[in-house]
């Protein structure tokens, strides 16, 4: 068990301050200069939401957060309210603001953990091959054509992205739940869809993910699953896997950004998630 010393020596994307959480070096995004990026966004809302609402007798099942205004490296507060506290039922909202203005709103839906239904129900067989030495990484990417590399820009190509990610701390001081590192993987849900052969040319304004169960482990496999896109309007959605197999998936809508298109010349994944 690392001790709390250890921890607070993890990177982490968010400092805690007066009133609020001041943005590190970490969560910046490649979208532009003092961009925050989706993982270090969608963590924080994970980690607040869980923290203010979570029970042991609830399962997460469902985050979506809408980013629908561009989040600088500047103080940051978390609002928080319950919608819903019902006996199976419990749902609550939380809006990111920054210089007083909301830039990302999420909700959070939990179910009371029960037993099955009885019968037999109709499930896809699914299979993900993590990487050698794959908890050893803080993340890579892979393609059917140039299977694992840590360089993005050997997968610019058409062919189906696979991606692991084991993330670093949203909150300086405090350890990533198995919620918390759900969430902030299944961000990568834009990336494994949207990556084609020119790099990445859209930019996701929301997430969702569901999760049947939370993952085992701190390795967390997004495999894509779907793509379809016209107008400049994208769809795509991915399966989440643990090393004991499937257990949820992301969404992400994305627009059209030519202006800003990400191309991979060279760096490690390290450095660009």
């Amino acid at each position: 068990m690392s001790t709390s010393d250890e921890t607070s020596e993890r990177p982490a994307h968010f400092t805690v301050i007066d009133g609020g959480f001041q943005p590190t070096p970490f969560a910046q995004s490649h979208w532009g200069e003092d961009h925050l990026n989706g993982p270090a966004l969608v963590g924080l809302a994970a980690s607040c939401l869980e923290r203010r609402y979570g029970a042991p007798e609830f399962h997460p099942s469902r985050l979506t957060v809408d980013l629908f205004r561009a989040a600088r490296g500047v103080p940051t507060t978390v609002r928080t309210r319950l919608v819903r506290d019902g006996h199976r039922v419990r749902s609550a909202e939380c809006d990111i603001i920054q210089e007083g203005r909301t830039v990302a709103r999420a909700s959070l839906l939990q179910y009371r953990r029960s037993a099955a239904p009885p019968g037999e129900l109709w499930c896809p067989p699914r299979e993900f091959e993590f990487p050698p030495q794959a908890e050893q990484v803080r993340a890579q990417i892979g393609s059917e054509a140039a299977g694992w590399h840590p360089t993005p820009g050997e997968h610019q190509n058409t062919s189906r992205k696979q991606y692991i990610s084991r993330p670093i701390e949203v909150i300086a001081g405090q350890r990533n739940s198995a919620f918390i590192r759900a969430a902030m993987a299944a961000e990568a849900t834009s990336f494994v869809t949207n990556l084609g052969s020119r790099g990445v040319g859209y930019i996701n304004g929301d997430l969702t993910v569901g999760l049947a169960r939370l993952p085992v482990g701190e390795t967390i496999g997004v495999q894509a699953d779907s793509h379809v896109a016209q107008d400049g309007v994208a769809v795509g959605t991915a399966a989440l896997f643990d090393s004991a197999g499937l257990f949820g998936s992301g969404l992400t809508t994305a627009v059209s950004n030519p202006a800003a298109q990400i191309e991979f010349s060279g760096p490690g994944l390290a450095d660009v998630r």
